[in-house]
C-alpha cells in the first residue's frame, strides 16, 4: 500500500491534482478518528480534517519520502487539533450532539447475544463518561492516550507524530494513565 501512496505523492508533486483525491480517500477516516478523538466533536473533527488534507496538499513538497507519509499526515492533523484546542473557547450549541456518543447508535452496541436494553444503556454512559473524562486531561496527555490507546499507534510513532522525545511520550502516558485512574476509580 505504501508503494502506491508513494506513487500518488510523486504524481501530486508533478502537479496532477486528482492524484491527491486517492491519497484523501486512503486516509480520511484515520485522519478524522484522530482529530475527534482529540477535539471530542464529531462536526469540528471533520473541519479539522479537511484542514489537514488542505494543508498536507498545500506543504506536500515539503514531504520528505525518505519518511513514512502517514506519520507525516497525523503529525499535521495532531498540530491541527491542539492549535484549534488552544484557541477555542469554551461554547455550546444546542444542535451539538453528546460528547463521547458521536457516531455511534445503540445497534452498533449490540453483541451477538443481546443484552437487556439496561445493560446498553449502562455501557453507553459508562462509555460516554469514560469519553468526558478523556477530554478533561490536560491535551497533552489527551493527544498520547488517544494516540496509543484509542488509535493503537507505537510509541515511535506517537513520538515522531508529536515531534517530542520518547521519553516525553512515555512519561505522559504514564501519567495521563495515572490522572485517568484517578478519575475513573469510583466507577
Amino acid at each position: 500500500m505504501d508503494l502506491m501512496i508513494k506513487k500518488k505523492i510523486k504524481q501530486v508533486k508533478k502537479g496532477e491534482q486528482a492524484a491527491f483525491e486517492d491519497i484523501v480517500t486512503f486516509y480520511q477516516d484515520k485522519v478524522y478518528q484522530i482529530c475527534f478523538r482529540l477535539i471530542g466533536n464529531r462536526h469540528e473533527a471533520e473541519d479539522l480534517a479537511q484542514e489537514t488534507f488542505i494543508r498536507a496538499y498545500v506543504n506536500i513538497h515539503s514531504y520528505d519520502e525518505k519518511r513514512k507519509f502517514s506519520t507525516w499526515l497525523f503529525r499535521i492533523a495532531t498540530n491541527v487539533t491542539i492549535d484549534r484546542i488552544r484557541k477555542k473557547k469554551p461554547d455550546y450549541f444546542l444542535d451539538a450532539e453528546i460528547k463521547g456518543t458521536e457516531g455511534l447508535d445503540m445497534y452498533s452496541q449490540l453483541a451477538k447475544e443481546q443484552p437487556l436494553p439496561e445493560e446498553e444503556v449502562e455501557s453507553l454512559e459508562l462509555q460516554t463518561y469514560i469519553q468526558q473524562q478523556i477530554m478533561s486531561l490536560p491535551t497533552k496527555y489527551r493527544s498520547v492516550i488517544a494516540l496509543r490507546f484509542v488509535e493503537e499507534m507505537s510509541l515511535a510513532e506517537i513520538s515522531e507524530i508529536l515531534d517530542i522525545p520518547l521519553g516525553t511520550v512515555k512519561t505522559r502516558i504514564h501519567r495521563g494513565r495515572e490522572a485517568l485512574r484517578k478519575k475513573l476509580r469510583h466507577v
